[in-house]
């Protein structure tokens, strides 16, 4: 009897411990991410994942952010959608233990919910959101680790008359803040060069059919189309042009930057397709070879984005180190004293916008079913 009276006031006890752990959580910090992690996009997307999930990974390597905390990523899919990401954006915020935000990929995503991030003073930093009307909102919640557009087009523009001497441009666009964006900036540069833009139209993303258009923009006989939009449809638009029989070249943006690209519009369609980039070939770059032989160790191929998602991490999570409390002013008071962070594309900074000082366009083109970096761009 007495044994058994023994074990119930062991077995009484060991409920109490258990139930007063149930009503203490561990205390944790949560960096948010948002990007599209399903539909079209979801390549892109997955990809900026891991990039953040490796971040995390090595700062839980490090130890505990903060004294008795430990650090969780909080990953949200934002479906490419504007009032989808504005939704995420009301959920991360809504959350008290997510000190900064990692996101998002579309500049249409990231112009909506950089107003909700900025009105309840959390740190945001895009990694990819290239639009340069973002940072010119006068948000000092917002930062990115990437170039803007107002580079990346002026850059495409130099290449197109100086190395391809291409004198007739038709120009095509998905629409969206970034690839009308784009596109302008582009046609504002090649305009300042007196190249002969013979035609400028928008397409819907999720459209498949691009015959029409692109058997019109062969009557015109142009020596170069230029599509600033995504890779889906990057794709399609390469794939129907070689069906059509459109000769000349063809070029885009960064967000055709994607393995999918090559093998949607098929190899031989892509052959010869020309891209900038936000940001030089990470593979050459000597501050990045760790982040490259682990990524690659525990992920497999680099996607477009994800180094400027693992750069945007780390600096969040350095902000909130150097904060040294879970505080939403603090992190955003600490993310302004940043000078010269050791990032993968060397000595990181920001200017007074949010805009990363470090402003490398990449030039790239498709040759045997792979992408080649061919140089370092000039936009002036």
């Amino acid at each position: 009897m007495a044994s058994g009276h023994r074990a119930r006031v062991l077995i009484r006890a060991a409920c109490l411990v258990w139930l007063a752990g149930c009503g203490k959580p561990e205390p944790v910090v949560k960096i948010g991410f948002a990007a599209p992690l399903t539909g079209d996009q979801a390549p892109q997307g997955q990809d900026m994942l891991r990039g953040a999930q490796l971040a995390i990974e090595h700062a839980n390597s490090q130890g505990p952010i903060l004294p008795g905390i430990r650090l969780e990523l909080v990953a949200l899919d934002d479906q490419r959608n504007p009032t989808q990401a504005v939704a995420v954006a009301k959920r991360l915020v809504a959350d008290p233990d997510v000190v900064a935000v990692v996101g998002h990929l579309n500049s249409s995503c990231t112009m909506p919910a950089s107003a909700i991030y900025h009105q309840a003073r959390l740190l945001q930093i895009t990694p990819v959101s290239s639009n340069p009307q973002i940072s010119r909102q006068g948000f000092d919640t917002f930062y990115r680790t990437c170039a803007t557009d107002d580079l990346q087009g002026p850059a495409a523009a130099l290449f197109i008359v100086k190395e391809l001497s291409a004198g007739r441009v038709f120009v095509l666009d998905d629409m969206t803040t970034y690839g009308r964006g784009l596109a302008n900036e582009l046609i504002k540069k090649l305009s300042a060069l007196r190249v002969e833009v013979i035609g400028h139209e928008g397409i819907t993303q999720g459209d498949k059919d691009f015959v029409p258009l692109l058997t019109k923009i062969k009557s015109l006989r142009p020596d170069l189309v230029y599509f600033a939009g995504m890779f889906p449809e990057g794709a399609l638009l390469i794939k129907q042009r070689a069906e059509v029989g459109l000769a000349g070249y063809f070029m885009g943006g960064d967000g055709l930057f994607d393995a999918a690209l090559i093998q949607l519009a098929t190899p031989r369609a892509a052959e010869g397709v020309y891209l900038t980039t936000i940001g030089s070939d990470i593979h050459q770059i000597p501050t990045a070879r760790e982040f490259v032989k682990a990524f690659e160790t525990r992920f497999g191929s680099i996607g477009a984005y994800s180094a400027y998602t693992y750069e945007a991490t780390s600096i969040a999570v350095w902000a909130v180190r150097q904060a040294g409390t879970k505080d939403r002013s603090a992190v955003l008071a600490a993310i302004k004293r940043l000078k010269d962070y050791p990032g993968l594309f060397g000595l990181q900074g920001f200017d007074a916008k949010g805009d990363s000082l470090i402003r490398d366009i990449g030039l790239f083109t498709v040759k045997a079913g792979k992408f080649v970096f061919l140089k370092a761009a000039s936009w002036d």
